[in-house]
């Protein structure tokens, strides 16, 4: 890691695998749809690993064998329950709550770039109790292109008031590295979240790994 990136002075945040527990919550949608179709309901420890990648990758991982129009009205039934439900199951990951906290004693901007619509994540954030904490929420459809595109990236650095190659992008899947690098952030991976045995992260463009929130908790009081 460069001089340049010690120490974060922004600090944006994937939203599921990262920054929330979703998991929970969209695979109870996906069964919700399964039934709908009489199919049969998939566990939470089987999907968990794709809770990152959207509802389409949910309907493929839980219904691989339907054909391409079935997948595409069981993604809109997922969506359908996943509206009424969204935030019903899920919590910030462990010691999340302990990093929003500590950023904002350190008068640290924080904000959220997710694929999430915003029709879902502004609530979410909401039930959190979290929305007053992020100077920034740029969703899935604030800009025309999605992560890994920099556009998003480059919307929140604006919001959050600071350069991005002063801001650490903190994510879980490979397009939130390859975002945070497209748009000249520092990529940190987040271990604890929604990490498969297929994850090549080692040939992913990481420049730090985090195990835990409390490790950049850590890391703002050592280097302030």
């Amino acid at each position: 890691m460069t001089d340049l990136r010690l120490r974060p002075q922004g600090v944006l945040l994937d939203v599921d695998g990262t920054l929330v527990d979703t998991a929970p919550d969209l695979v109870q949608a996906l069964n919700l749809a399964l039934s709908d179709f009489g199919l049969p309901e998939v566990s939470l420890a089987q999907m968990r690993h794709v809770a990152s990648h959207g509802s389409l990758a949910l309907v493929e991982a839980g219904a691989p064998t339907q054909p391409q129009a079935m997948k595409y009205e069981l993604q809109q039934a997922l969506l359908r329950h996943y509206a009424r439900i969204n935030g019903q199951h899920c919590v910030l990951f462990a010691g999340m709550a302990e990093l929003l906290k500590e950023l904002e004693q350190s008068e640290i901007p924080v904000g959220v770039v997710t694929n999430k619509a915003a029709r879902f994540c502004r609530p979410l954030m909401g039930s959190l109790g979290i929305e007053s904490a992020l100077v920034s929420i740029v969703c899935g459809d604030s800009t025309l292109m999605a992560k890994p595109n920099a556009a998003p990236m480059l919307l929140a650095a604006q919001q959050l008031g600071v350069a991005p190659a002063d801001i650490w992008y903190l994510g879980d899947a490979e397009r939130d590295m390859q975002a945070a690098v497209n748009a000249g952030m520092a990529p940190v991976l987040a271990l604890w979240g929604y990490l498969g045995e297929q994850d090549d992260i080692d040939s992913w463009p990481v420049e730090y790994r985090l195990n835990s929130p409390l490790e950049l908790v850590q890391l703002i009081r050592n280097r302030g």
